[in-house]
């Protein structure tokens, strides 16, 4: 992270966050467990999301993992202790909703586009917290791995409902049931991730991308972002309104009148994300 400035919560250098050029990049750091995700982790990934949030300086955010793998999934060393089967039921109930419920719906109700950087494997959760992310790029020898199945578990963090809109039900089953990896190049087929390339190239060529998107008009990126989440879940006549609320809002932006200032005079745009 060369020239970037870091930051990390308190002492805890498990999930690591830098911004440089309008991109906050928050990495999982904890390569020797392939960042299998603590409920130390999950509290400190939601807390670096809301903060990119609420950056201005923050215009996109990308995450990724160190080391060879995304992330492994949850950290199962957390049930050791536990043996008892109610026990067992209530500790899972309460990690599932207590840590990654709110740190999914942040990644999804961030009004800017979130990039995950995908190496190695994301498998269980960690394919769950790529999924969640608005778009994908991955490594050509990384993959996604729903391992719920594998120990007699169900899917969770959002996986069944992100596979589901992005490859069908009958798909989404297959993949979650056969406890198998899907590698990258299959994922680029099933519209799973949106982009493929060298693994020695993956962070800087992800990061050029959340570069690029950085320079966007972000409000509109972001209203984009939920209109498009709105158009999975409601009708067509919900969301004719909803785009009219939202283009309204849009076209109250500076980033909208250079838009028009910069085609009307025939340049390029210079966005602020304001």
């Amino acid at each position: 992270m060369t020239a970037m400035t870091a930051m990390t919560m308190a002492d805890d250098q498990t999930v690591l966050y830098a911004v440089e050029q309008g991109v906050a990049t928050i990495t999982l750091n904890r390569p020797a467990r392939r960042n299998a995700l603590t409920p130390a982790m999950l509290q400190a990934l939601q807390a670096h999301v809301m903060q990119a949030g609420q950056a201005a300086d923050v215009r996109a955010v990308l995450i990724t993992g160190a080391g060879q793998g995304f992330c492994a999934g949850q950290d199962l060393s957390i049930f050791a202790d536990t043996t008892e089967p109610t026990a067992v039921r209530d500790l899972v109930y309460d990690v599932v909703l207590t840590y990654y419920r709110p740190l999914i719906e942040s990644i999804c109700q961030l009004e800017k586009p979130v990039v995950a950087a995908i190496n190695g494997v994301a498998a269980g959760a960690g394919a769950s917290l790529a999924l969640a992310c608005d778009l994908r790029m991955m490594a050509d020898d990384a993959s996604l791995l729903l391992a719920f199945s594998n120990i007699g578990l169900v899917p969770d963090a959002g996986a069944s409902w992100f596979l589901t809109r992005l490859v069908g039900y009958s798909r989404a089953y297959a993949i979650a049931i056969s406890g198998e990896r899907v590698p990258a190049t299959r994922c680029l087929e099933l519209g799973l991730t949106n982009r493929v390339t060298a693994s020695t190239t993956l962070l800087t060529e992800a990061q050029g991308w959340a570069q690029a998107l950085a320079q966007r008009p972000t409000v509109a990126l972001g209203l984009t972002k939920r209109v498009m989440q709105q158009a999975t879940q409601q009708d067509l006549s919900a969301i004719l309104v909803a785009e009219a609320e939202l283009q309204a809002r849009a076209a109250m932006t500076a980033d909208h009148r250079e838009g028009v200032a910069a085609f009307v005079e025939k340049r390029t745009p210079i966005f602020t994300g304001r």
